[in-house]
């Protein structure tokens, strides 16, 4: 058999399983995220089968994928937005960086993978999956609640906070010197400052350029917008990531709504063959002995997203049920978290472990995070039912 044939076959095979296991996440109500990690654990090395011809076309894709989720993160975002999102949840933003990041750090110091490997288990701890969150919101009638604002600062704060990550991530990992690395950084925050500057007084004239009224033109200019931004970011050292969101900012008004429409069936498809694609690169043997640090980790982070929503909604003056609704609507991790551990081992800078930890960890997470969303108000109503009926006197 032909190598392109072999190559299609394999493709074909992997995509027609996405579907079929997307199928199943939607019937439980659940994230489609840790069934399409475990669909690339049983085709990668180490798996139940091992489809190479198709390992190619799924790093090229799988990039394309990040550039497409960070492009339609951006484009759900107006400048005013970001800078009120920013003012108003800085405080609880920075509980939210050391609650979360801390205990990345920690295990990943304590596996003995160094700095390099601490801050980008950092970073996998800390953000929350915004696509999650919003979707359980959605799906649980909870967009107008009062507590739902805090959420979204919270997660308005942690996008722009990826925003310089990412950057001083790309440049631990491409193992450039400090002045290098204060440079890259530099340039990130520059560039955050133009895109907001131009967001907000110019938006309309970005958004003519890339804007068409045929479908066709509007998706090619757009796409290939985001791609080309995403490259001379990655050129920069600033992150491609980081690029196609802050592309994604500078677009506003009807212009984004319909990029946004046009785009969502292409971003799903390439962030679905993304995820596959690290766990193609995920050796399944090395998750049994980081599993029990996975769990620990779980366990650690719902305390800690559950106590960042309650601290950020108590100081609002919101009620107990509100604040547990909070807390529980950030738990779950997902896109952000693999995107930062895939970009550490694409370019081999860390440990194959911490590729492993990281797939147990988005799979605990991205499970966990539906789940407590939708048992938080029973656990809660139940807990304070006890303590209404509880003695006084001892």
């Amino acid at each position: 058999m032909g190598s392109t044939a072999l190559a299609l076959i394999q493709l074909g095979s992997i995509l027609f399983v996405l579907g079929v296991l997307g199928r199943v996440a939607g019937r439980f109500g659940m994230s489609p995220i840790p069934l399409y990690l475990l669909g690339g654990l049983a085709f990668g090395d180490g798996g139940v089968i091992r489809l190479e011809s198709a390992a190619e076309f799924g790093h090229v894709a799988g990039e394309i994928g990040v550039v497409l989720l960070l492009l339609l993160l951006g484009l759900e975002y107006t400048a005013p937005e970001l800078v009120t999102g920013l003012r108003r949840s800085w405080a609880a933003g920075l509980f939210d960086i050391v609650a979360n990041a801390t205990p990345g750090v920690v295990v990943a110091l304590l596996l003995g993978w160094g700095v390099v490997g601490a801050v980008t288990m950092g970073g996998v701890t800390y953000i929350s999956s915004s696509g999650i969150a919003a979707k359980v919101l959605n799906d649980l009638g909870r967009l107008g609640n009062r507590e739902t604002p805090v959420v979204l600062s919270i997660l308005v704060f942690e996008d722009l906070t990826m925003a310089v990550y990412l950057p001083l991530l790309t440049t631990l990992l491409a193992g450039v010197g400090y002045l290098a690395g204060l440079r890259s950084l530099a340039i990130a925050l520059l560039a955050i400052a133009c895109v907001l500057v131009v967001a907000l007084r110019y938006g309309r004239f970005v958004s003519a350029i890339v804007d068409s009224a045929d479908k066709e033109v509007f998706l090619l200019k757009l796409f290939g917008a985001a791609l080309l931004v995403a490259g001379l970011a990655s050129a920069l050292n600033v992150s491609a990531a980081v690029g196609a969101f802050l592309l994604g900012i500078a677009i506003s008004g009807s212009t984004a709504q319909n990029a946004a429409k046009l785009l969502e069936p292409l971003r799903d498809l390439f962030a679905a063959i993304f995820f596959v694609a690290f766990g193609l690169n995920t050796d399944p043997r090395a998750i049994p002995p980081v599993l029990g640090w996975a769990v620990l980790l779980a366990v650690v982070s719902v305390l800690t997203k559950v106590a960042t929503g309650w601290l950020a909604s108590a100081r609002l003056g919101i009620r107990r049920m509100g604040r547990a609704r909070a807390g529980a609507a950030l738990v779950a991790r997902g896109e952000f978290s693999i995107v930062i551990a895939g970009l550490a081992v694409t370019v081999g800078a860390v440990d194959g472990e911490l590729a492993a930890l990281a797939s147990a960890y988005v799979f605990l997470m991205a499970v966990l995070g539906p789940i407590a969303a939708r048992v938080v108000e029973p656990a809660v109503g139940l807990l304070q039912r006890s303590f209404r009926r509880a003695p006084a006197g001892g």
